[in-house]
């Protein structure tokens, strides 16, 4: 406890002597400071308020301060009001002296610690708002005895544990309870059912389970709710008969659960309602036809459960609905022509059905219609042209039966479509020219139909198309040069299983944002362009089954993002690109070729080498005759003379040179025996002096820099204990100023035990690794080496690193978002691919864990420590498995096993480990009193129960399941204890960018 806060105790102390001394002699006066002194010692809990710098305990009164209301005729507190003020710390004592207290409100800041039990001890509280902080442990008991309660809101925090069953049994004014976004468990408390005057009750996005519906009362005695939501929990079982007692009943929020059985049929009797969502659950049978009656419902969710029987034809009836969503469940029927009479709706989702029949084209006057997603069904016809007519923003028809030709488009739909998706159906005919007009369209996917169409070169005015997949659709012709403009966003472009032919064009190169390629089983021919080379953001490159001519462009080995390349089934020859992931390739990306350089590859090597010229003398016909016929054999004798003389010269010249090399080959070995002489000569020197002769000893040497040398005459002055930020198993971390530009670096100081001891060793393994080189890795910059000391210099980075952000993180800092971390496992994984694909031989880095994995200004990842066991005196699997066990729960299992072979695949293994930290937010191991945990076996255990969502860090606010459950499950395949099972580095970044890729639907796999 500060100075300040024991002064403030004490005052608190002397106020209640004065209190009690004048509360004696009947004077109370002193009152009134009851409410400073209160909030300055509920200031002095938090840290550093600079909001509250005008709260002092001079002042007689707080009316005046700030976010502070009084009662006019008392000058008593009545409202508290710190809402987005950045405050941090902990909510103390102090704030039961505010007696007349009525509006506490402290959401949205960073506050942390437990709730204090000490509220309850305000009588007059009526509205608590602590929602969006960090407030954890359990739920104080005390607060069912604060009857006044009208509104409290402890959502988003991190509160745990169980509910007491008599939580509420006192709080029978509430009108509105949220405790949502928290980690509370168990069943909802009986006792809720005695709130009666509750209007809004929201307890989603926790771990509540058992069924809150069953018991007598329950829920149902609630008769004033007007908005309840339990989404996002375990609570299951059937919903009986009842609901038609919530009379008032405006929002359901069922979402996300496991309710079983049949919709409950009375649902329809509560007239008020407007938003219901029973989504994702384990609902079944048909949809009551009582929903007919809700005429004021307008947002309908029923998606995701196991309903069956035909869509419904009462839809047409809801005029009110915006919404309506009841995809991937079994229903059948027809969509009907009443579905026009909707004039509301914005969304309507019916992917993933059974439903038949053709589009009715009624939906047209669903003018208000923006997303229209019927993937996946059995719909057969043609596309009514009147759809195309409407201001849709997202159209899939994927997957259907639809047949005919695609719709050219309208004014309207040109200036708002961003999402089509067609494929998979039937469509015929050309592709349509005013394709090319949709200005706004980010996702195009015409692949799996029979359009027998050339590509209009009108799609290359699409700047903001990011996505176009044209697969298996029997184009023709030539791709347009025209495809990208330099400006264009295309990142993915797929025109795969076509008859295109003709030469990849050169103006490939202006598509500047792709990072997929994939052009393969066509009829392309030519040679690869160089102007492939331009693309740096390309990561996969799919040119099989072609009939590409040539050698491979040797520019493409400068593409370091290039992580997969197949070009096999070609007609290539020569080398391959130097470089990049060119050297590395398997041989199922090189096979069937007519002479591809390759060690990989057993049949010829053909190099692209120009024929010299050849004349031929008897190329021409002899028109000579008589006696000019004579001079010709007299000059055919003299020109075998000439060759006689001259294999003579040739074999002559053959024996100097076979003479010469076996003088040479002495002389060399002369050389050798004189060399080993000079190299213990030199042996003895080194050992005598510290072979002070080398060039790098007691010198500072910078890749980049000319200032390498003298000008740091004592770089062991870069280091000092007040500067360290860091250590490892390799030596420890400090921040330094290089040069007068006083440029930040970081400087590591090697542990000298078992390091190389001699300084040419040294140098060259030092340059070799500031050779290495990626956006993902952290470069080194230099070294220092003498016998005592040795330093490596890198980049600084200002962010710390990703164990101190995930484990060790102060409360004034926010923690990591969803979106940042996937942007550091990606980083990371590109990283590791680097190291493992690009560089030769491959750089395994054997200590992979957060501490070594650092962050940039932009929280960019960057892996340090990579390829420093080179800088070991001895390298085996025994030294580097002794090594890495300070790092338990990271190492690979194969790394404590001799008889297993040791590769990249343990590196895969620690970054699936990082994977799991990063999602949970919890340790690999974690010890508690009579347990341990381990992360990986903890979280594959919940996979197996269909809990896995439960272990998610939820301090890092609002995530996608669709992103966090297939990370989970790679990390889980990243971890398997055989290293075979193991995926590559570049298949992890390939998975990872599928999972990320920016369209309503994932692509397929590739």
């Amino acid at each position: 406890m500060g100075n300040r806060q024991i002064c403030v105790c004490l005052l608190l102390l002397l106020l209640g002597v004065l209190q009690s001394t004048k509360a004696a002699n009947g004077d109370a006066s002193v009152d009134l400071n009851d409410d400073v002194l209160g909030l300055i010692v509920f200031k002095s809990d938090l840290h550093d308020p600079p909001a509250l710098a005008s709260w002092t305990e001079d002042d007689a009164s707080a009316c005046s301060w700030k976010f502070i209301r009084c009662n006019p005729a008392s000058s008593r507190v009545t409202e508290l009001s710190l809402t987005r003020m950045g405050l941090s710390g902990r909510l103390g004592r102090g704030l039961e002296k505010l007696q007349w207290l009525k509006v506490l409100t402290l959401s949205h800041n960073n506050l942390s610690g437990e709730i204090s039990p000490e509220l309850a001890h305000i009588p007059s509280l009526e509205t608590l708002d602590l929602s969006h902080n960090k407030f954890s442990g359990q739920l104080p008991n005390s607060i069912s005895k604060i009857g006044s309660f009208k509104y409290l809101d402890l959502s988003e925090n991190q509160l745990s544990g169980p509910l007491p069953d008599d939580l509420f049994q006192g709080l029978h004014s509430l009108r509105y309870l949220s405790l949502a976004g928290n980690s509370l468990e168990g069943p909802i408390p009986s006792t809720l059912s005695q709130c009666v005057a509750l209007s809004g009750l929201n307890l989603s996005n926790n771990h509540f389970s058992g069924n809150p519906f069953a018991y007598n009362g329950g829920i149902w005695s609630l008769k004033r709710l007007r908005v309840l939501d339990l989404s996002g929990n375990s609570l299951s079982g059937d919903i009986p008969h009842g609901i038609f007692y919530l009379h008032n009943l405006k929002e359901l929020h069922l979402q996300g659960n496991q309710f079983s059985g049949f919709v409950p049929s009375d649902m329809g009797l509560c007239p008020h309602l407007t938003k219901v969502d029973l989504s994702y659950n384990l609902f079944k049978g048909e949809i009551p036809s009582s929903f007919g009656r809700l005429n004021s419902l307008n947002f309908l969710s029923l998606g995701s459960n196991m309903l069956s029987g035909d869509f419904p034809q009462w839809v047409g009836g809801l005029s009110n609905l915006e919404y309506l969503d009841v995809s991937r469940n079994g229903l059948t029927g027809v969509l009907p022509i009443s579905i026009g009479n909707l004039r509301s709706l914005k969304v309507l989702s019916l992917s993933e059905n059974k439903i038949t029949g053709k589009l009715p084209s009624s939906l047209v006057s669903c003018s208000e219609l923006r997303t229209l997603h019927l993937r996946d069904n059995l719909f057969n016809g043609s596309i009514p042209e009147e759809l195309f007519s409407m201001g849709l923003e997202q159209v899939d028809l994927s997957g259907n039966i639809l047949s005919g030709p695609i719709p050219p488009g309208s004014s309207r739909m040109f200036e708002s479509l961003l999402v089509l998706d067609l494929s998979r159906n039937d469509l015929t005919e050309d592709i349509p020219p005013e394709m090319g007009l949709f200005s706004r369209l980010k996702f195009l996917n015409l692949s799996w139909n029979n359009l027998h169409s050339r590509i209009p070169p009108e799609i290359g005015y699409l700047q903001n198309l990011t996505v176009l997949d044209i697969r298996e659709s029997a184009l023709y012709g030539m791709i347009p040069g025209d495809l990208c403009e330099p400006s264009s966003s295309l990142a993915i472009l797929q025109l795969d299983g076509n008859s295109l032919s003709g030469p990849i064009p050169d103006e490939i190169g202006n598509c500047s944002s792709l990072y997929l390629l994939s052009l393969s089983h066509n009829n392309l021919s030519g040679s690869i362009p160089s102007s492939i080379s331009m693309l740096k953001g390309l990561e996969i490159l799919r040119l099989e089954w072609n009939e590409l001519s040539g050698e491979m462009p040797k520019e493409l080995g400068t593409l370091q993002n290039l992580l997969a390349v197949n070009v096999s089934y070609n007609r290539l020859i020569g080398r391959l690109p130097p470089g990049g992931i060119f050297p590395s390739l398997d041989a199922s990306a090189l096979q069937g070729n007519l002479g591809i350089c390759s060690p990989l590859l057993k049949g010829p090597c053909k190099l692209d080498v120009q024929k010299p010229l050849v004349l031929d003398p008897n190329a021409y016909p002899n028109q000579m005759h008589g006696k000019n016929r004579g001079n010709d054999i007299k000059k055919r004798l003299e020109h075998h003379k000439f060759l006689s003389i001259s294999a003579i010269v040739a074999m002559a010249a053959a024996a100097v040179i076979i003479v010469g090399v076996l003088v040479i080959t002495l002389l060399n070995a002369s050389a050798r025996r004189r060399l080993a002489f000079i190299d213990n000569a030199l042996e003895s020197i080194w050992s005598s002096s510290s072979r002070s002769g080398a060039p790098s000893i007691g010198r500072l040497v910078l890749f980049d820099s000319r200032s390498s040398g003298n000008l740091f005459a004592n770089p062991e002055a870069l280091i000092n204990k007040a500067s360290e930020i860091g250590g490892g198993v390799f030596g420890t971390v400090y921040k330094a100023s290089l040069g007068v530009e006083g440029r930040i670096v970081a400087v590591k100081k090697l542990i000298t035990s078992n390091m190389l001891q001699y300084p040419e060793d040294f140098d060259r393994e030092a340059r070799a690794l500031g050779k290495v080189r990626h956006t993902n890795l952290l470069s080194l910059r230099g070294f220092y080496w003498t016998p005592q000391l040795q330093l490596l210099v890198s980049d600084y980075a200002p962010n710390s690193s990703l164990q101190f952000r995930l484990h060790e993180r102060p409360s004034n800092l926010a923690p990591l978002s969803w979106a940042t971390r996937f942007k550091i496992l990606l980083g990371t994984a590109k990283g590791l691919a680097h190291l493992h694909h690009s560089c030769r031989p491959p750089i395994i880095h054997y200590n992979l864990k957060p501490s070594n994995i650092l962050l940039d200004e932009n929280y960019n990842a960057k892996i340090s420590d990579f390829g420093l066991v080179k800088l070991l005196a001895k390298l085996d699997s025994h030294v580097v498995g002794s090594r890495f066990q300070g790092a338990p729960g990271y190492a690979a299992p194969e790394l404590a096993c001799q008889s297993l072979r040791v590769n990249e695949k343990c590196d895969v293994y620690g970054y699936g480990v990082v994977i799991l930290e990063m999602v949970t937010g919890r340790r690999p191991i974690e010890y508690g009193e009579d347990n341990m945990v381990i992360l990986t076996d903890h979280v594959r255990l919940l996979l197996e129960e269909g809990n896995v969502l439960d272990c998610v860090d939820q301090s890092m606010g609002v995530y996608p399941d669709d992103e966090v459950l297939p990370v989970l499950k790679l990390a889980l395949v990243c971890t398997s204890q055989i290293p075979s099972s193991r995926p590559s580095m570049a298949e992890v970044v390939q998975i990872l960018q599928v999972i990320k890729t920016p369209v309503p639907q994932r692509l397929e796999a590739f």
